[in-house]
């Protein structure tokens, strides 16, 4: 018998079935339970009974409703079957339904991973280098095979402007992004590096022993610059842990050895580029991490970091 968790963790008989095709034989699921903090996709840890009477878990990962989700499978499939064996902590691809040929909802059965995600202000000097080195080592991964060019997430025409936000800065933002984007030399890109999607294993007696046990969500894999990862990676912190912090991790980057855009105006396209982006998503973003227990981080304080984050990058780079 499967137990749930709670309600939300209920998971279709048929998308049940599907995994347990993909079990060892004599195993069985033995619990399901809903996992917290993703925007996009439902996710699932699954425990597997094992023959010899012991449990392993698994993480199930599916779409409802959601645009592009097939394509999005399609690339983490093949983003985590890339990783295998280049020191990348990702999961383990186990089996991917990318049209929802066997179960109820497009989806992606992986290995879990141990670690949890840490979003707290505690301890973030520790894991601000760790977090750069991890995405050094994730930019030195060649494909033999490009995954799909990057998709910039904004446009000058759709941002939104926070209420009472520096308007100054905001317009000498927008007219940075209706340029065109600057040249690059491409990279194997995560496109959604920030801390929610990093596991971390904190000794509770010692934070600065943290170490990072894996990295998640590579629905988004891409090839474009660096620079994008980092700045996607700094607009989270910002909004997480303020704004100086944003501005730290492209040093951090840099003081691992990552290499971003030469000039100064280029950066800050795309370190606005990302950070515009987040202008259209305020809401969303601030309720996933008030479900992860950040409770403060209401849309209003979020839009008032990501005003002054903006203001930051106008000062610093423009």
């Amino acid at each position: 018998m499967v137990t749930n968790h709670d309600e939300t963790a209920a998971v279709r008989p048929l998308t049940l079935a599907w995994v347990s095709r993909h079990l060892e034989v004599g195993e069985r699921i033995v619990r399901t339970e809903a996992l917290h903090g993703g925007i996009t996709a439902e996710m699932r840890r699954l425990t597997i009974g094992t023959r010899d009477g012991g449990t392993r878990d698994l993480v199930l990962r599916s779409f409802v409703n959601v645009e592009h989700a097939e394509d999005w499978l399609n690339r983490e499939a093949g983003a985590l079957t890339l990783l295998t064996g280049t020191g990348v902590p990702a999961p383990g691809l186990v089996a991917v339904d990318p049209t929802a040929t066997h179960c109820a909802y497009l989806s992606l059965l992986m290995t879990h991973l141990a670690g949890r995600t840490v979003l707290d202000d505690e301890g973030l000097e520790t894991r601000v280098p760790l977090l750069a080195r991890q995405l050094v080592a994730i930019h030195a991964v060649r494909p033999a095979v490009r995954p799909r060019e990057y998709v910039a997430l904004t446009t000058a025409d759709t941002v939104v402007t926070p209420k009472g936000a520096d308007a100054g800065a905001w317009a000498a933002a927008i007219d940075v992004i209706r340029r065109p984007a600057p040249p690059y030399e491409g990279l194997f890109l995560h496109r959604d590096f920030h801390p929610g999607n990093v596991l971390f294993d904190v000794p509770p007696s010692r934070p600065a022993g943290a170490r990072i046990t894996g990295v998640v969500d590579w629905a988004a894999t891409s090839w474009g610059p660096a620079d994008l990862d980092v700045a996607h990676c700094s607009t989270n912190l910002a909004l997480l842990h303020g704004p100086a912090w944003g501005l730290r991790f492209a040093e951090a980057y840099e003081e691992a050895g990552g290499v971003l855009a030469a000039t100064a105006s280029e950066r800050l396209y795309w370190q606005v580029q990302d950070g515009l982006a987040f202008s259209e998503d305020v809401r969303l973003v601030a309720q996933s991490w008030r479900e992860a227990g950040r409770a403060e981080l209401t849309t209003r304080a979020v839009e008032e970091r990501l005003d002054a984050y903006v203001t930051a990058l106008v000062d610093a780079l423009g």
